[in-house]
């Protein structure tokens, strides 16, 4: 067929000729077969400036024959040539396109994969430096335990001094008084007595010397004693006050050592709390409930966080006692916030090889309640929590499916599972595995779907995920 735009003379030369035909056929002047060579010998005789008349010879032993390719069957020649090439030349641009566009796709998605291990690199380094930072934690935390074991024997010790030397100043004292007392009443007793005898010196003959001379010699025997007796109290008591000076002194070196201690131990634990803090204030529930509910369970006293209980006479109460008593109350907490982590979904279902899909909200006018986790087909599945298994079978939508309770009124689903590692009834901890990711159920592909209620109403997982990032 030609075409008006490319080949306007031809296409109006043969519109006239067709037209000639059907009127010359109408009127029964042509016959079937004339109206088909004549029809023929027309367009032959149209095409012939284009492609005029060919011949193919073809020579043999014998004889030369040949084989005449007329205008018409060169331009259906040219034409069936012109098409293929055509197709050829639209089909190779189609394949050079897809690949052009597969090789796109395939950078872009090996990009997005370095990407993906970049950020798991960095995820892996930072857990391990969180696990670092954790352990030098645990170990300033025994380091404390033991220094405020230390300091509370120290402590004992030094009241038990502090009694001795009260008791020790009081015997000084009161030995002081009475020797003192016995030296006044001998001098008393002396002067009384040298008075006497001058009275009856002279009516008591000659025994009144002698006797008077005995008494006195007696006398200053005893004042003779007594004075010595006085001398070594005042060597005791000025043995004591050098002794008492001593003990200030330690005292104040103690004191201040203590502080520092002190010191250091608040830093360490408000160091080591702010982020434990920071975490279950994320996680959207009350604080104070999960610490009684965990302090109720575990209830027990004694132990090196037990706080001090020391004797204040009805005094206040000593400083470094309390704030000793302030630290272990705070590194009490932290122990309690310890094991209330494990009892709630701090932890990731999965931990390697995924990549979020979909998360907790709306989706195509229907409520998500939880977040996907894709991943291929086997994917381990881990629980974020100790807690038992309320329930592992299969749920219609969900497939495999596996509810576990924790503590709290907390309870995690996993569906979608493709095998389930755990049954009803049994108790897991924290980094179990618990089933396989799968594609089970109604869903468009392998993934976990993963569902935090809490109270029977559903709330989003990554409060908790994003919560725990920079803890655990």
């Amino acid at each position: 067929m030609c075409h008006p735009r490319y080949f306007p003379f031809a296409c109006r030369r043969a519109r006239f000729f067709a037209y000639a035909v059907l009127r010359l056929a109408a009127k029964g002047k042509f016959g079937a077969s004339d109206l088909h060579i004549s029809l023929m010998n027309k367009v032959n005789h149209l095409l012939e400036r284009v492609f005029p008349e060919q011949r193919l010879f073809l020579r043999s032993e014998d004889s030369t024959r040949f084989i005449r390719l007329s205008p018409l069957t060169q331009a259906l020649g040219w034409t069936g040539s012109a098409a293929f090439i055509a197709w050829s030349i639209i089909a190779t641009a189609v394949l050079l396109m897809d690949s052009i566009g597969s090789g796109n796709l395939r950078d872009q998605a090996q990009r997005e994969k370095l990407l993906y291990e970049e950020r798991l690199q960095t995820l892996s380094e930072q857990r391990d430096a969180r696990a670092t930072e954790a352990a030098a934690a645990q170990e300033r935390f025994n380091l404390a335990l033991a220094e405020i074991s230390d300091m509370q024997s120290e402590l004992l010790a030094s009241e038990e001094r502090r009694k001795e030397f009260e008791t020790g100043i009081g015997v000084i004292q009161a030995t002081l008084r009475r020797t003192m007392h016995e030296r006044d009443a001998a001098k008393d007793n002396l002067a009384e007595m040298v008075a006497t005898q001058k009275e009856n010196g002279a009516g008591a003959g000659g025994s009144g010397p002698v006797q008077a001379n005995a008494t006195l010699a007696f006398l200053t025997s005893e004042l003779s004693r007594t004075a010595a007796e006085r001398d070594l109290v005042a060597q005791n008591a000025a043995q004591a006050e050098n002794f008492a000076q001593d003990m200030l002194y330690d005292a104040r070196l103690r004191d201040e050592r203590n502080d520092q201690i002190f010191r250091q131990l608040e830093d360490a634990v408000t160091v080591s709390m702010e982020p434990l803090d920071k975490m279950f204030a994320k996680s959207g529930m009350s604080v104070d409930h999960i610490l009684d509910q965990v302090r109720q369970g575990y209830s027990g006293q004694g132990g090196p966080m037990t706080p001090l209980i020391m004797s204040t006479r009805g005094q206040r109460p000593d400083p470094d006692a309390e704030r000793a008593n302030n630290i272990l109350n705070e590194l009490d907490k932290m122990n309690l916030y310890r094991i209330a982590a494990q009892k709630m979904p701090f932890g990731m279902p999965v931990k390697s090889g995924f990549r979020f899909t979909s998360g907790f909200g709306s989706r195509w006018g229907r409520m998500h309640n939880g977040t996907d986790f894709a991943a291929p087909i086997g994917t381990p599945v881990y629980a974020p929590a100790d807690g038992v298994v309320v329930s592992a079978s299969w749920s219609s939508g969900y497939g495999r499916l596996i509810k576990i309770r924790h503590e709290f009124g907390i309870e995690t689903r996993y569906a979608h599972l493709s095998r389930m590692n755990v049954q009803k009834g049994q108790r897991v901890s924290r980094g179990d595995r618990i089933g396989d990711i799968g594609n089970s159920g109604r869903s468009t592909g392998p993934h976990l779907h993963y569902e935090v209620r809490v109270g029977g109403k559903p709330i989003n997982p990554m409060i908790y995920i994003k919560a725990a990032k920079d803890v655990l």
